[in-house]
């Protein structure tokens, strides 16, 4: 379980294909806290830690999550948003992320307000889709790239969100342009009350 509070950036430092699966090799400054086993948000993305020195960590992801996220894009030298599992006894300062990535998204529109920028995403969406929750709610919350936010200018298919310099300049937020491909982590309470709903009538 994770807060959507990104901790660092990581840097890819290898791809390594094995069958379907990718091993990718990352540096970051707490490299040598982790541990074998330990769960870690790649661009909001939960994936295991396989193996570490004090300075890098490997992880592997599946063709599922490789299909489903962005992270079957990354290439060497590319940054990470990274974010251990959260602690049960302290604050949740973001919102409920499970680091499950339920869609990508496409960067349309990235403008300067003075003070923020506002990045809008675009995304597929059915009504098979929506009727899983995968939408978004004015003033809700989202995970991109694993970073938790406030929903603004929710359309259909598109919403808005304004990231502050701070957030820019310690995420990969920096990094996004249009056309840039995000992964999504829709609010798992909402997707409750929408499968929840499907019973309504039962």
């Amino acid at each position: 379980m994770f807060s959507g509070i990104v901790e660092t950036t990581a840097k890819v430092l290898a791809l390594e294909k094995e069958g379907s699966n990718l091993n990718i090799t990352m540096s970051c400054p707490f490299a040598g806290e982790l541990g074998v086993d330990q769960s870690v948000a790649h661009n909001g993305v939960c994936l295991t830690v396989t193996s570490h020195t004090d300075s890098s960590y490997t992880v592997t992801a599946i063709k599922e999550t490789l299909d489903r996220s962005n992270l079957g894009v990354l290439k060497v030298g590319d940054e990470v948003n990274i974010e251990r599992c959260i602690i049960m006894n302290g604050r949740l300062d973001g919102h409920i992320v499970q680091g499950h990535v339920d869609t990508t998204g496409e960067c349309v529109s990235k403008t300067w307000a003075d003070g923020s920028w506002v990045f809008t995403f675009k995304y597929a969406v059915t009504p098979e889709l929506a009727l899983k929750g995968y939408v978004t709610v004015e003033k809700g919350s989202v995970a991109v790239n694993g970073t938790s936010l406030t929903v603004c200018n929710s359309q259909k298919d598109q919403f808005s969100v304004c990231i502050i310099p701070y957030t820019y300049d310690h995420t990969n937020f920096h990094n996004i342009e249009v056309g840039t491909k995000v992964n999504l982590e829709f609010d798992i309470i909402g997707k409750y009350l929408s499968r929840m709903m499907e019973f309504k009538n039962d």
